[in-house]
């Protein structure tokens, strides 16, 4: 691929839409902008070859207008000393160098044309390379951050996870089994605080029949006094 046909490629190029169909955007980042800045160091050598060109025609031209000048005052002097075929002759040397020099010009507008057209070309890639360069760490951190995402979603969408909360219940159901089978080893067994409690439970209870008595035989010695 030609120089021009590759740069009109990559600046015509909607950079969106490459990286949207690239497998890695990170790499094909990386690869636009190395195309854009090898390209634009070969446009740039181009150029300035296309500058050398275009001086090189307008010092030419300078040569052919100088020449149909002299010619010009050559037939003049001719004339004057009655020479008519040397004015002649050097009238035809003047249209050959003005001819030249009128075909150099059309020429040189075309190459200033090319000129105008390729900095301008220029100018939209330094653009374009600027924005890719601006956007390329956004574009590498959100590539990255997508991957990581993808990954999470495929393990929470896989049985990897149900089956290892299968087994976190499995767990905590043993747990379960252990700590009943701890209670059911200490059922029956009284520690130093239930005995003490017991005991203080069993006082209250006496207290109680006995107040109950108390009131029992306070009602019956109020009933034989009434007879």
């Amino acid at each position: 691929m030609g120089i021009f046909s590759r740069f009109t490629d990559i600046v015509n190029s909607n950079i969106n839409a490459l990286l949207d169909k690239a497998e890695d955007p990170e790499k094909m980042v990386r690869l636009i902008i190395q195309e854009m800045e090898d390209t634009l160091v070969e446009v740039r050598s181009a150029s300035a070859k296309t500058l050398a060109n275009k001086k090189d025609i307008v010092n030419q031209i300078a040569k052919y207008e100088h020449d149909a000048a002299e010619w010009e005052a050559k037939a003049e002097l001719a004339l004057s000393k009655d020479r008519e075929d040397l004015a002649r002759a050097a009238l035809q040397e003047k249209k050959k160098s003005a001819e030249a020099a009128e075909s150099l010009s059309k020429e040189l507008t075309i190459v200033e044309e090319q000129i105008s057209k390729l900095q301008d070309e220029i100018g939209q890639l330094q653009d374009k390379l600027a924005d890719a360069k601006s956007r390329q760490k956004a574009i590498i951190m959100r590539q990255k951050t997508a991957s990581s995402r993808l990954e999470v979603k495929k393990t929470l969408d896989s049985s990897k996870v149900d089956n290892a909360m299968g087994r976190f219940e499995q767990y905590e159901r043993k747990i379960d089994d252990l700590e009943s089978q701890v209670d059911a080893y200490d059922l029956g067994k009284k520690t130093l605080q239930d005995e003490f409690a017991e005991l203080e439970a069993s006082d209250k209870v006496e207290d109680e029949l006995a107040a109950l008595k108390a009131k029992i035989k306070g009602a019956n010695s109020g009933t034989e006094k009434s007879e």
